[in-house]
């Protein structure tokens, strides 16, 4: 029986990570995993060797101060996936961690075929580690048609497969109207998967609710969140006591809901596209410490933080980033939008155009028929 281990080191590389598994399901039953991943991967049937929240870390600092223990996670790692003995070892995104894993297996087991799923974003930042994938990676598998030069230029092989999230394949119809009450129209706000950026966004968000309150009479404003952190997120709304507010975890529930919603705020990040993909106007929002902030503004090369704006090169969607991230600015752009129709309907124009060159057909078939001519 063929063996595939499947390496993730956050809650949204998990999710990357299912869409595939589930394709490559469908296709082979005769395929053994096993994974560090999530509740995706959960939902899958596949045992994750510990739990994902353990080799989650946000931010230079955080890792500095966790070094010796995501050195040991390392380890650890590694020496359960020599003892699995896979075929493949099959690593989505959060590079800093699953790439030194699949470094050091391919160090110590050559056969073992690496594949990585979501490159190192090199047109961002430290472009010299393309180089250095060469010597240990089999294949990469692209979300993006502009990231292939960089690995053609030092022969490396990939593959642009385009965006899993950015597939469409739900038919199924969700009642919502237990947590949509009163005929409000929806507000979708995505402050995030880990508990740091949690902490930091909420309490400027509740603040961002609260103004929005005393004029949008008509919205209902429901926070996305995970699994493991919508407890925590009802908690906070029950203790805040805010008003027409809600808090979701079941992905199901909350993809329904955001095709749904009349406008979004959400975290910088992956969220953003499926956002567009919905043809949903939104604003993007962010806050690190400010070490943090200034080791990322010192060595980034490009002027956004978000996909689209960084293809589009142009501001297609607002960021409030750092100071401008604050309850009254995030209030006056989004009242600002939402009394400008022409601005959110061309708001949405330009985001089409620019995510129809993410996609492809079938990403998932695309990316699982890659894995299986590597079984071969």
């Amino acid at each position: 029986m063929k063996k595939i281990f499947i390496l993730t080191g956050e809650p949204s590389g998990d999710r990357l990570a299912s869409k595939v598994i589930s394709q490559l399901k469908n296709s082979r039953s005769d395929i053994e995993y096993l994974s560090v991943g999530g509740e995706h991967l959960k939902t899958l049937g596949i045992k994750s060797i510990y739990d994902l929240k353990e080799v989650t870390y946000l931010g230079f600092t955080k890792v500095l101060m966790n070094i010796f223990k995501i050195k040991s996670k390392i380890n650890e790692t590694v020496k359960e996936i020599l003892k699995f003995k896979p075929d493949i070892l099959f690593s989505v995104d959060s590079p800093d961690f699953t790439l030194r894993v699949a470094k050091e297996v391919k160090k110590k087991d050559p056969s073992i075929k690496t594949i990585h799923f979501v490159a190192p974003q090199v047109w961002v930042w430290r472009e010299h580690r393309v180089k250095q994938l060469k010597s240990f990676l089999d294949h990469i598998l692209l979300l993006f048609p502009f990231e292939k030069k960089y690995f053609d230029k030092e022969d490396i092989q990939s593959t642009f497969v385009g965006h899993p999230l950015l597939e469409d394949h739900s038919k199924s119809k969700v009642d919502i109207s237990q947590i949509i009450k009163d005929n409000k129209k929806i507000f979708s706000i995505f402050p995030g998967s880990r508990l740091s950026e949690i902490n930091v966004l909420i309490p400027i968000l509740f603040e961002f609710v609260k103004k929005m309150n005393e004029k949008y009479k008509d919205l209902f404003f429901v926070f996305h969140s995970t699994s493991e952190h919508v407890q925590l997120m009802q908690n906070l709304l029950l203790k805040e006591e805010l008003k027409n507010c809600g808090a979701i975890g079941d992905e199901k529930i909350k993809s329904h809901i955001l095709k749904s919603s009349m406008f979004a705020v959400a975290k910088s990040g992956t969220i953003s596209l499926e956002i567009c993909n919905a043809k949903i106007p939104s604003i993007i929002i962010y806050k690190m410490g400010i070490i943090n902030f200034f080791i990322v503004k010192m060595l980034v090369k490009v002027k956004f933080a978000n996909i689209i704006n960084i293809a589009a090169n142009e501001e297609v969607i607002p960021e409030l980033l750092q100071s401008k991230c604050n309850p009254t600015n995030i209030y006056n752009t989004v009242d600002k939008l939402l009394s400008d129709k022409h601005a959110m309907e061309k708001q949405i124009t330009k985001t089409q155009g620019i995510i129809s060159n993410f996609k492809t057909e079938k990403s998932s078939e695309i990316a699982s028929s890659v894995l299986l001519n590597h079984l071969l």
